[in-house]
């Protein structure tokens, strides 16, 4: 049984002889919804492909941005309350390296901590569960994405969890500002050219647009409504929206809020504690910067800000053994090998 990567498009489905439609059918839809579904380690996070490896990049004053020589995946949008509550929930009933601020229990926060230290307890807080997490430190989001790469498992924070496996965070490592991502990393935060890139990049005109709402004209500040090129900034709705509450003002990969809502932290390295920012956020003075042309920082060390968040990326994940086995190519295989 043969299925070629074309079974992905109508129309061009290709088949070994011998096999039944329905054998064939099976082992496709089996292999594509492993190519673009979650993976079970993350599978309360919506993914979009990130393709068109080895794209040009696209100049701006501080430098040439959005160039990322693989295929990748990116959170459709910026991490929830309730993504990070769950987190929290795994490993933070002690939390020595207080991934749960108290900003975050109340005002623009949206997430309470319940119980004493050793059984915290952590919940969204009503009518905010799907809006993005703030108040987030930069090494919070290098700890959240060490927790996907490891697993998602339930423990206390150390290097089986929280401070190794995608990144290998150390005092000194924190103090020099030097943390980068590790080789194999699974899922990660985004690299300034991979944010950049999913939220500017069009496939098909291999070209960049100014805005993450497939437009070149300066963006709306506007409340979520019909229409696109509108985003939440410069203080019009005066706290923040639910994720993809802008429906009509996806990014050309498919990602929302990447315009405004929440700033959005990345791995780049800003000066001598800084660490990249992008997007804009629901505050933001003037849609300028929201543009792709506005690039900022925040001291990674400093307590996050009401108004700043995080999205995650991943590598493309692979079938499975188990996959193969379910659907007896492996079986099949051999047979080919003992002819």
């Amino acid at each position: 049984m043969r299925c070629s990567l074309a079974c992905v498009l109508p129309g061009k489905v290709s088949f070994a002889p011998g096999s039944t439609t329905a054998q064939s059918l099976l082992f496709c839809t089996l292999l594509v919804s492993m190519l673009v579904a979650p993976t079970a380690l993350s599978s309360d996070i919506e993914w979009v492909t990130v393709g068109n490896p080895g794209n040009a990049c696209d100049f701006q004053p501080q430098g040439c941005f959005g160039s990322v020589d693989s295929v990748y995946r990116v959170g459709k949008y910026e991490v929830t309350n309730a993504q990070y509550a769950n987190f929290l929930n795994a490993v933070a009933k002690t939390d020595p390296h207080d991934l749960y601020k108290g900003n975050q229990g109340s005002g623009k926060g949206g997430i309470s901590q319940n119980g004493d230290e050793g059984n915290y307890t952590y919940a969204p807080i009503a009518g905010r569960e799907n809006m993005p997490v703030t108040y987030i430190e930069f090494y919070d989001t290098l700890r959240f994405a060490n927790w996907l790469h490891n697993g998602s498992l339930t423990g206390a924070q150390g290097s089986a969890s929280t401070e190794d496996g995608a990144y290998t965070i150390t005092a000194l490592g924190m103090s020099l500002n030097n943390i980068s991502r590790n080789e194999g990393a699974q899922f990660f935060l985004t690299s300034e050219d991979e944010w950049y890139k999913a939220a500017y990049y069009d496939v098909v005109s291999e070209s960049f647009y100014d805005y993450a709402a497939q437009s070149n004209a300066t963006i709306n500040c506007s409340a979520p409504g019909a229409g696109g090129n509108k985003a939440n900034c410069s203080g019009v709705v005066g706290d923040l929206t639910a994720v993809g509450a802008y429906m009509s003002s996806m990014s050309p990969t498919g990602t929302f809020d990447q315009s405004g809502n929440a700033q959005e932290w990345n791995e780049s390295v800003i000066g001598g504690a800084g660490r990249g920012l992008r997007s804009g956020s629901f505050g933001a003075g003037h849609p300028f910067s929201l543009s792709a042309s506005s690039r900022s920082s925040g001291n990674a060390a400093f307590p996050g800000q009401e108004f700043v968040g995080f999205r995650v990326a991943s590598v493309i994940p692979e079938p499975s053994t188990a996959l193969l086995v379910g659907t007896g190519l492996l079986g099949l295989a051999a047979a080919r090998r003992r002819r």
